[in-house]
């Protein structure tokens, strides 16, 4: 039996029998321990998995020459190993291997036993590259309702909390450009652009400002305000898996779920998001919305700084750079002084977010999505969206401003 038809073996039964019921009808000669295993106890694993014996001769291993963060070396044996504590999710490796030995993993089983013996609520917590990922039909009223259908209690857009990171960026430029630095780089997106700053170029941590990311502050806020919630990230992107298990910020999120993993559960349980009821509550500002895009947070920190302060005199003079070539290129010419901007945005997909390796639908359809949807919003930044003081209020803020001396939420100390 291989992985895939394990998968969908377990994921039948947890939706015919119930999450965490009793596979009776396997033997246990029927499949790899192993990969039975990763399926029920993924956070043992790093973010991608490797099956099978390397066919590839040595010094030609596609996967391991794919790899900037040195996640993938040969044992002793000459056999391919992922290292947990360096892979980062970014998937090269995947795409690079051809024989299809490297896969994703897979967090759904887990998940769906959490839903269903949860003692709080559980909230779905969409990323903003979402819409028009399961059909153009699905709204996002009807696709919380779908959600609750498998047995949510809710779905947070994480595009008000991309609203308070970038109010929190904004006021962060704001106050040290030019005054303290130079130039900023951008820090409440990415963990591909992170784990490259972090690992590879750390000479310019210090000009990363202490920001989590939107789904590692929407997870926080919903603990704050739920001690109980269990908090389920939804995205296009492997990478929030590894970001998501850090020790510093693995108090946010429980468990981190593809587009294409929610597809298998709606399919497993015969829930069709179009055909769900409406069931809208949609918070975010455009700024918000956008950061699913290349060039989505420069723009919203631009807006926002300009909200903030009209007559400033330097104005966001921002650079992007997708995909891991272009982030590396774009960082070796900040590294030989050759950078004129003052922001700096870098995104490990190709197309932002909607590039991401999970996204179910192409990037350009969903980026044209991304700008339909950020458009509709009836705020243009966070600055004029009453929904984000509501929110800082709640979680016992009491100011924008607080949000430069918040120190257990919203902001993390790199290193």
């Amino acid at each position: 039996m291989t992985l895939n038809e394990l998968y969908r073996s377990l994921l039948k039964t947890a939706s015919e029998k119930g999450a965490g019921a009793e596979i009776e009808e396997l033997k246990s000669d029927d499949f790899d321990q192993r990969q039975l295993d990763c399926l029920l106890h993924p956070e043992r694993y790093a973010p991608v998995w490797h099956f099978g014996e390397c066919s590839c001769p040595e010094g030609k291993t596609p996967c391991v020459a794919s790899c900037i963060f040195s996640a993938i070396v040969r044992d002793e044996s000459g056999q391919v190993v992922i290292a947990t504590e360096k892979c980062v999710g970014c998937a090269a490796c995947v795409e690079a291997c051809k024989s299809g030995r490297l896969t994703a993993s897979k967090d759904i089983l887990p998940a769906l036993y959490a839903i269903k013996n949860a003692k709080g609520p559980v909230y779905a917590m969409i990323a903003p590259a979402f819409i028009g990922q399961y059909s153009r039909d699905v709204t996002p009223g009807k696709l919380r309702s779908a959600f609750k259908k498998i047995g949510f209690t809710g779905m947070v857009e994480v595009a008000l909390f991309a609203d308070i990171l970038t109010l929190k960026e904004a006021l962060e430029f704001d106050k040290k450009i030019p005054k303290y630095q130079d130039f900023m780089i951008t820090s409440c997106c990415c963990p591909i652009w992170i784990a490259m700053i972090r690992k590879i170029y750390s000479e310019f941590i210090p000009y990363v400002p202490g920001s989590v990311s939107p789904m590692v502050a929407c997870g926080r806020s919903i603990k704050r305000l739920e001690p109980e919630a269990v908090t389920i990230f939804i995205g296009p992107c492997i990478a929030k898996k590894a970001e998501a298990r850090e020790k510093d910020i693995a108090d946010a999120v429980d468990f981190v779920l593809t587009f294409e993993e929610t597809k298998d559960i709606f399919d497993a349980f015969h829930v069709d998001p179009s055909k769900e009821e409406e069931d809208s509550r949609d918070h975010s500002s455009r700024a918000g919305r956008i950061y699913a895009r290349t060039g989505g947070v420069s723009e919203a920190v631009q807006k926002t700084v300009e909200s903030l302060n009209p007559s400033r005199k330097i104005a966001v003079k921002a650079r992007q750079a997708d995909g891991v070539p272009a982030c590396k290129a774009l960082l070796n010419e900040l590294k030989e002084g050759k950078i004129a901007a003052n922001f700096l945005e870098g995104m490990g997909c190709v197309g932002g977010c909607v590039g991401g390796p999970k996204a179910i639908i192409g990037k350009d359809e969903g980026r044209e999505n991304v700008n339909d949807y950020g458009n509709l919003a009836p705020h243009l930044t966070p600055v004029d969206n009453p929904y984000v003081i509501n929110l800082l209020n709640r979680i016992g803020l009491d100011s924008v401003e607080r949000l430069l001396e918040d120190s257990d939420i919203f902001t993390r100390h790199f290193e």
